[in-house]
């Protein structure tokens, strides 16, 4: 089924999308780049140009001219009578694409796998023998990995037992299944803002208003504003990532989380706490899990930051009754986590700390390195370093973060713009860079970033198609 999006949504989600180019050109870059990092679906049918004109208070020939201009570089295909409809050039139609179709792709905040990672594997295939006489289909985790994470738990001071565990493909599989099961349709999901995207189009897609407690790398959560909206609007749910949030890097107080915590147990929202990042400490130390403040808390885990992403291996720690509801959903999402790679997550759950303090060597190298190159290119931006986390969050000035990413594709270098992790086209004048990436990487990327940079506001040639993701 088409997607309409109406001339009222567009034109809040275009944000500011004005520039010293002509108003045609930075309305048609606008829209292209939304396409390209996914905040417009391919596929969708744009609005009527008379009503986009008056939304945006511009006149029709500007919004014709910028619907010619789509069509020229072959991101529009309209029909006389059925509208004009996104699309990415070439028949790609929202695929993701290879890596090297981008020289580099600075769109994730992950690093290189833990060097320890192959004897974990090795460990599991020496393991999975004596598991092949199970069916294969392991929707709850195997009780070894679950007590491990429980483990986990125990030693950060918060009292867990295996069956209030559950194994995940993943954190984003994680944050699915509660979605799920949580969300009732035309209810209320409160989230920070900035937040991570993925969590944003989980709740999109389910249907859910959005509440926004802002938050940022030198101030924190408003945690007041946050408080208000819980008293007021009764979310039934709230994600939260208290620790190196992504993508400002901030961390929680003991305190906030304590108040929050406790708020939301008597007004009746379950917070659903993201930990995947809690282990990439650089600065800050340790912190007590937001869980130990309320026991209606769920938390959400992973080994893909600390260990690798491809592993795709997460939990849910949470009640047992949520848990029970949880496994009568999950069937229609998938069939269970695989066994090889549990087995490898239960050895690497015994060299934790090897893991984080690994981690923590090269993130301090490269936050550090990329940081003394944006101040030696781009003085004008100020840097607030993050103690822990795998990104700094940019205050790019007067430069727009969208034509910035547009502009960077044809100089090699794949970035998100800050609107990305908001609502309604915010944090335009944000950008995020993961400090994941090899010295010589990171150098580079500064360096394409100077060249977009320069180029900002020129026609851009024909950008190399990859999505945001």
């Amino acid at each position: 089924m088409t997607q309409i999006v109406s001339a009222r949504r567009l034109a809040r989600e275009l944000g500011e999308w004005r520039s010293h180019r002509a108003a045609y050109l930075a309305l048609a870059d606008r829209v292209r780049v939304m396409l390209i990092d996914g905040r417009l679906a391919s596929g969708s049918r744009l609005p009527a140009e008379r009503e986009l004109s008056s939304a945006l208070q511009v006149s029709r020939t500007t919004v014709a001219a910028a619907y010619a201009q789509l069509r020229e570089d072959s991101y529009l295909h309209s029909v006389r009578g059925s509208g004009s409809t996104l699309s990415l050039p070439d028949g790609h139609r929202g695929a993701i694409p290879l890596p090297q179709e981008v020289p580099l792709d600075f769109t994730k905040a992950a690093a290189a796998a833990y060097p320890g990672l192959p004897a974990a594997y090795q460990f599991a295939v020496e393991q999975l023998p004596n598991y092949l006489s199970h069916q294969g289909f392991d929707m709850q985790g195997l009780p070894e990995l679950r007590a491990a994470v429980a483990d986990h738990y125990i030693e950060r001071g918060l009292p867990t037992t295996p069956d209030q565990v559950l194994i995940t493909l993943g954190a984003q599989h994680a944050l699915s299944l509660l979605t799920h099961t949580i969300y009732s349709p035309g209810e209320r999901i409160l989230i920070e803002h900035p937040t991570y995207p993925h969590a944003i189009d989980t709740f999109l897609a389910a249907g859910a208003r959005l509440l926004a407690m802002p938050v940022s790398s030198e101030g924190g959560w408003d945690v007041a504003e946050g408080q208000m909206l819980i008293r007021r609007a009764a979310p039934s749910m709230g994600f939260l990532m208290p620790d190196f949030q992504n993508p400002t890097g901030a961390s929680m107080s003991a305190d906030d989380r304590e108040r929050l915590a406790r708020l939301a147990a008597r007004e009746g929202t379950t917070l659903v706490v993201d930990e995947t990042t809690a282990s990439l400490d650089i600065d800050r130390g340790s912190m007590p899990p937001m869980a130990s403040f309320s026991g209606s808390i769920v938390t959400v885990g992973s080994l893909g930051k600390l260990a690798w992403g491809g592993l795709r291996i997460g939990w849910i720690r949470g009640s047992r009754d949520l848990l029970a509801r949880v496994l009568r959903t999950r069937p229609a999402m998938d069939l269970g986590t695989p066994l090889l790679e549990q087995l490898a997550s239960i050895h690497l759950l015994g060299e934790t700390d090897l893991m984080a303090a690994n981690r923590s060597r090269g993130l301090r190298a490269g936050r550090d390195l990329l940081a003394a190159e944006l101040a030696r290119h781009f003085p004008q931006w100020p840097v607030h370093l993050p103690d822990g986390g795998m990104s700094l969050w940019i205050n790019t000035g007067e430069t727009s973060s969208s034509a910035l990413a547009l502009a960077a594709r044809a100089e090699g270098l794949a970035l998100v713009p800050g609107p990305r992790f908001g609502l309604e086209g915010a944090f335009e004048r944000f950008l995020r860079l993961p400090f994941t990436y090899r010295d010589d990487e990171l150098r580079a990327g500064v360096q394409a970033l100077v060249r977009a940079s320069r180029s900002v506001g020129s026609v851009p040639g024909r950008m190399p198609l990859q999505a945001v993701i």
